[in-house]
């Protein structure tokens, strides 16, 4: 099979195109034939060695969608994604009509947003919800989710007023600027004076700092992940108990540790709602296998939209 490896850490430029054997199935294991592989941040810090540093040589990826011996169209996590077949486990079939891009999103980033929503947040019909990162893979599902799950107010921030116009697009009832600066006001005026329920943040740094000063009493605020680059102050627990406010921690990677994870059937749900229409997956760009560094280059760069895939 054919493969897109690195012989030593570093850039996406490390990648190159090789031919290994198939891989054998173990236990539990089935063999797939590769449709499309799914990209994510994730692959270029393990690809640098910055993100649980891998064994050399490194095959990126984590996500497919492919076609089984018998005919099965399914999507899956699979480790040493970056390739024609891959070794899955749990895999979930899906509709021939699916796009591979569409349904690629819906695995790390699918998966993340509907656990924000439903798990750790664990929103109520009615609350008001922030949505931190609006326009990104994870923000755009959960601000669909969020309203589909019976949010009675979802605010998405963003950076421009195209992507904030994006996410209006996405069914928000506002979208404003998610810079630290005056942040909490901006969050209180689009609730209509009110501080909000909950707030989902992926940005961290001063804008976690002052997301605590938008939550009502017993608000929740959680985070997951760091994408300005700094980490929030240290939180006061003073602060917390006078507030009545929590401030809770989301990752996916964990939680699909933990035995009985509902993976599967969020999974199925999130489907069931993308081939309804009533979920909307952003996808980007398709680049061949031999493109990976490419990808991953325009994807550090961020001169991608939505999820982006290789092909076969």
């Amino acid at each position: 099979m054919k493969v897109m490896r690195a012989e030593q850490l570093g850039g996406p430029e490390m990648l190159t195109l090789a031919e290994v054997p198939d891989p054998v199935p173990g236990p539990g294991e089935t063999l797939v034939d590769v449709e499309a592989a799914g990209l994510n941040f994730a692959d270029i810090e393990r690809l640098k060695g910055s993100y649980l540093p891998p064994e050399l040589p490194f095959i990126p990826g984590s996500e497919i969608v492919g076609r089984t011996v018998d005919g099965r169209r399914v999507l899956a996590f699979a480790a040493r994604a970056y390739a024609t077949k891959a070794l899955v486990k749990d895999a979930v079939e899906i509709p021939e009509e699916l796009p591979a891009g569409a349904a690629l999103a819906l695995l790390v980033q699918g998966l993340t947003a509907w656990h924000l929503v439903r798990t750790a947040a664990r929103i109520a019909p009615g609350e008001s919800v922030v949505v931190n990162a609006a326009a990104g893979g994870v923000g755009h599902l959960a601000v669909q989710l969020a309203k589909e799950f019976g949010a009675g107010r979802v605010i998405g921030t963003a950076s421009t007023a195209e992507k904030r116009d994006l996410v209006l697009g996405l069914g928000a009832h506002a979208a404003i600027d998610g810079a630290a600066d005056d942040y909490a006001e901006r969050v209180i005026e689009a609730n209509g004076g009110a501080p909000v329920d909950v707030v989902l943040d992926a940005v961290g740094g001063p804008v976690f700092d002052a997301a605590l000063y938008a939550l009502a009493p017993f608000g929740r605020l959680i985070t997951y992940g760091t994408s300005g680059g700094t980490n929030p102050a240290p939180l006061d627990p003073g602060l917390l108990s006078e507030r009545n406010i929590a401030v809770g921690g989301y990752w996916l990677g964990a939680h699909l540790r933990l035995p009985g994870s509902t993976a599967a059937a969020a999974l199925t749900e999130l489907i069931e709602l993308t081939t309804s229409g009533q979920l909307r997956p952003m996808t980007g760009g398709e680049y061949e296998l031999g493109q990976a560094g490419l990808a991953l280059a325009d994807l550090a760069a961020r001169r991608t939209v939505g999820k982006i895939i290789l092909r076969n």
